[in-house]
């Protein structure tokens, strides 16, 4: 028996308010709602769908929260579950948007969030020690790394070429070692159609109508983000290289110092991570045309990045079972994940020396171009608060909340230091 819609809102909107510190933190508290403690889902079921949200572009705890919906009460449930998984951290980030505008520039919040820099450093180098460990077994999972790391690092290649060439490789060349004992399900033409068409163009019309109305910023905005949500493999971490880059460096709409603000603030919040997406949407279009501009461009980047999460789950739900235990899918999926262990080194590379230096020189060495920083440049306080950040999440265990916090305060107190100048 399906439960009611009363409980499933108290239950998904519990999940979305409850969904800190990543996706393998948001991913428990699903199975302990939705599994453990009500006979909603399977253990088989949650792992099975679990799997296959891993093989799709985008947020998979947003889009296991979305399949699980779907589940237990078709498309109105999956688009219940989902957004009551996105929308409290959205909310969150339009209110910290505002208050980071309106003070980020005073001495005393620059130095609190050179803190919170200190800690996305760490955090990331987290995330990187996870992934490492469970994706580069092999001498080829370490050369996709590798590969991945120098081909963004160095030679500026962009992350969807990455991905595809990581995918394709897995495909054809990968070790396919996933055995299925699922009999084919056969495609369901005119089902498959209409979901596309009706998800694929809720998605895209509105991208494409802000393009010919003469809305070349939002379009630009929603554009970028639109083609973020289909290579967002690898989680949050492996796009936000090729974001903080592309944002930063190619379109300029914000600093290398608002980006990693971004990204400590999105930390904070309950949801995706990927919800820094409308972060930089927002203090861009605040920026570059004012309120409401930022508004809007938030509205646009939370469109274009989450509507595909509804089009893959809705389209490809009923072959769950068939896609997860595919054995080339499973092998381009490991090759894709072994190459974004190298794309979020780059990530951390790149936030230390921007935090760590306040000049960086791009030189070319034929094919290969590199940030290299002046030594002079080195922030000493910098150094000490990245090691006061590891030190920290050591001793909270891992807490990244408290870690963050304390480490804003970290970064206040060093503003008092008398050569804090």
């Amino acid at each position: 028996m399906s439960p009611s819609w009363r409980a499933m809102t108290l239950v998904f909107g519990r999940i979305g308010l409850l969904s800190f510190g990543g996706p393998a933190a948001q991913i428990a508290v699903m199975h302990k709602e939705l599994v453990e403690e009500r006979p909603w889902l399977s253990e088989q079921a949650f792992l099975r769908a679990l799997s296959f949200c891993m093989l799709l572009p985008g947020p998979e705890a947003m889009q296991l929260a979305t399949y699980a919906g779907w589940r237990l009460r078709g498309v109105p449930g999956g688009l219940l579950a989902g957004l009551l998984f996105v929308m409290p951290g959205a909310l969150i980030i339009g209110v910290l948007v505002g208050l980071y505008a309106s003070y980020g520039t005073l001495d005393l919040v620059q130095a609190g969030f050179l803190g919170i820099k200190a800690s996305v450093i760490v955090i990331v180098l987290m995330a990187l020690r996870k992934l490492a460990n469970k994706a580069l077994h092999g001498s080829n999972a370490w050369a996709l790394a590798g590969i991945g790391f120098v081909g963004i690092f160095a030679l500026n290649l962009p992350f969807p070429m990455i991905v595809l060439g990581a995918g394709l490789y897995g495909l054809f060349l990968g070790k396919k070692d996933v055995v299925s004992d699922i009999e084919p399900q056969g495609l369901n033409a005119r089902n498959a159609g209409r979901q596309l068409l009706i998800w694929g163009g809720l998605w895209l019309l509105p991208l494409i109508a802000l393009s010919l109305f003469g809305a070349s910023f939002l379009a630009t905005i929603g554009w970028f983000f639109a083609k973020l949500a289909v290579v967002t493999f690898g989680g949050a971490y492996a796009v936000l290289a090729y974001m903080s880059q592309t944002v930063v460096e190619q379109y300029s709409w914000i600093s290398t110092g608002q980006m990693i603000d971004a990204l400590g603030l999105a930390e904070t919040t309950p949801g995706p991570l990927i919800l820094v997406t409308q972060f930089v949407a927002m203090l861009a279009g605040l920026e570059a045309h004012g309120p409401w501009m930022g508004l809007a461009a938030g509205l646009v980047a939370l469109w274009a990045t989450f509507m595909p999460c509804f089009l893959w789950i809705f389209l490809t739900a009923p072959y769950v079972e068939q896609i997860s235990s595919h054995p080339r899918l499973g092998a381009a999926l490991k090759a894709i994940t072994a190459s974004v262990v190298g794309v979020i080194l780059n990530l951390s590379v790149w936030f230390a020396l921007h935090v760590l230096f306040t000049e960086i020189e791009n030189r070319n060495y034929g094919v290969f171009s590199l940030p290299v920083p002046t030594l002079d440049s080195l922030d000493p306080i910098a150094l000490g608060l990245i090691v006061l950040a590891a030190l920290l999440t050591f001793a909270t265990r891992g807490s990244m909340l408290l870690t963050l916090f304390l480490m804003a305060l970290a970064g206040i107190c060093t503003s008092l230091l008398p050569f804090a100048i």
